[in-house]
């Protein structure tokens, strides 16, 4: 087998050559038909190379930032090529909007990448759905058992739990290293990752032992498996996703990395659920995720059920951390806003600790959630869809095939919207539309159809976490943290932890 690659790889460069200029000529002539075709214009379009299109632009591994950049010179709505896909990138509101909502039914398909098809076991989680039977019945099991009103009533305990954990930890931390910074993300991380298990499987996990895998494994190395571990293959990147006609090459090390990925977590995964199983089949039931749908979603099969609870671990220790972590880091270096917040909190609550029912009336702590979410907004581009029936668009002709990028951080860092978006400022949600118009207003969470089903369980703990811990404790940053902003590659997630110098207040709650 392994002599077997040197040729492939050996015409894999003359095979690049010959397909791109073929797709070349072939696009062309296509686009030329398209305008005689259409009334309506086709986007504008980014000059690019012949065979790799833009691709060498975006070799920087950021390319909401490239996107917005373009958007500047070539206007909200442009095409490009990434290799020999054509793809048109929005990156305004009002566009985006238009997509979600009006247009959806003509861009409702996923285009995922190599990584993430094997990974979602094609498609076979709600947020890399299409929008068929499976995803209607899916999110219907999602809402009614985890994170619809209902139930987010019935895990109330668990959020107060992890939120007092998480306090009394870093209380800890400061009573016994009140001058070393506490790196944050070791702390939350860990809680918001217990708080997940026990809404997807009914209980936290210290270690379990993997019979697949032939190992006890801990809580981290769980965590690691289930959640970083996907997270970074998510975004890896294979060549052969720029050039599906050259699918037949092989791309080994690739394959292997996410391959390994794969078995890891659904060897995890089936441990976590096998002892699970052992609980209910002794008789004790559990309000969690698993046992709903165990005895509700008949029609779903083991693995469907295997990547539904897998989906609601990852990205429950997701999203929410990196949204708490980059409002703490903003708290952190502006204490008059720091002190703002506080002073509302203390008007609101005197001298009892911040609690749900509370939240409606602190508008400027719902100003520091939006303004984050706009400034570091968790998903910076939605997940690629395409055009699956011509299409028009902020006033242009999008043929069908035609992928479909919205760029989130563009939309959020539109000068013609945000004044001065580059400044953290949640002055600019306060006083203005209920907070549920809000979310909208950023795009954090989707829209349409397709809204994202988590957006209210982020809600509460972000902004419950966030008002506790400046109620709790006087934050400001560790040498060199103001400047330590980067990002993990293609993701918005912080690369560094955030390390900060934390003082109490007062007595523990």
């Amino acid at each position: 087998m392994h002599q077997a690659l040197p040729p492939a790889a050996a015409i894999g460069g003359p095979a690049v050559a010959l397909g791109g200029v073929t797709l070349f000529f072939i696009s062309k002539y296509i686009k030329d038909q398209q305008k005689k075709s259409s009334s309506l214009p086709l986007p504008p379009e980014v000059p690019g190379l012949p065979v790799i299109g833009n691709l060498l632009e975006l070799k920087e591994k950021k390319p909401y930032k490239t996107f917005t950049k373009w958007a500047e010179k070539y206007g909200p709505i442009y095409s490009m090529r990434a290799g020999s896909n054509a793809m048109v990138v929005l990156n305004s509101n009002d566009v985006a909007k238009e997509a979600m909502v009006t247009k959806y039914s003509s861009i409702s398909t996923r285009k995922l990448s190599n990584a993430l098809k094997i990974l979602t076991c094609d498609k076979s989680i709600v947020a890399m759905s299409d929008y068929d039977e499976f995803y209607k019945t899916a999110k219907g099991h999602l809402l009614t058992s985890t994170l619809g009103p209902n139930a987010q009533k019935l895990h109330r305990v668990h959020r107060d739990v992890m939120i007092n954990n998480v306090c009394n930890q870093f209380r800890a931390h400061a009573n016994t290293n009140p001058s070393v910074a506490v790196n944050f993300r070791n702390i939350f991380e860990s809680q918001l990752f217990g708080l997940s298990l026990k809404e997807a499987i009914g209980e936290d996990v210290e270690s379990i032992y993997v019979e697949e895998l032939g190992i006890t494994l801990s809580g981290q190395e769980i965590f690691q498996i289930l959640v970083m571990d996907p997270m970074e293959g998510a975004i890896d990147v294979d060549w052969r996703d720029f050039f599906p006609y050259l699918k037949w090459i092989p791309n080994q090390a690739f394959e292997i990395r996410i391959e390994q990925m794969y078995y890891r977590r659904q060897a995890v995964m089936k441990a976590l659920i096998d002892k699970q199983k052992k609980r209910i089949a002794s008789g004790k039931n559990i309000k969690c995720y698993l046992d709903h749908l165990l005895s509700e979603a008949d029609t779903l099969s083991e693995q469907q059920i295997l990547m539904l609870l897998w989906e609601a671990i990852i990205e429950s220790a997701d999203t929410t951390l990196v949204t708490v972590e980059w409002a703490m880091l903003e708290l952190s270096k502006d204490p008059n806003r720091q002190n703002r917040l506080l002073s509302e909190i203390q008007n609101v609550c005197g001298s009892d600790k911040v609690t749900e029912e509370k939240l409606c009336h602190l508008p400027y702590l719902a100003g520091v959630f939006h303004e984050t979410l706009r400034k570091h907004s968790p998903v910076a581009i939605v997940p690629l869809r395409y055009v699956h029936e011509e299409a028009q668009l902020g006033g242009y002709s999008i043929p069908q095939g035609t992928e479909i990028a919205i760029n989130i951080y563009g939309c959020n860092m539109d000068p013609n919207v945000w004044d001065r978006p580059e400044e953290w400022k949640p002055e600019r949600f306060v006083g203005g539309k209920e907070g549920t118009l809000e979310l909208h207003k950023t795009l954090a969470f989707g829209g349409g159809k397709r809204v994202c089903a988590g957006a209210m369980q982020a809600m509460l703990i972000s902004c419950i976490a966030i008002a506790r811990l400046v109620q709790q404790f006087e934050w400001r940053l560790g040498e060199g943290e103001e400047t330590n902003v980067d990002t993990v590659g293609l993701t918005t997630r912080k690369l560094h932890p955030l390390l900060t110098i934390i003082n109490p207040r007062g007595e523990e709650f």
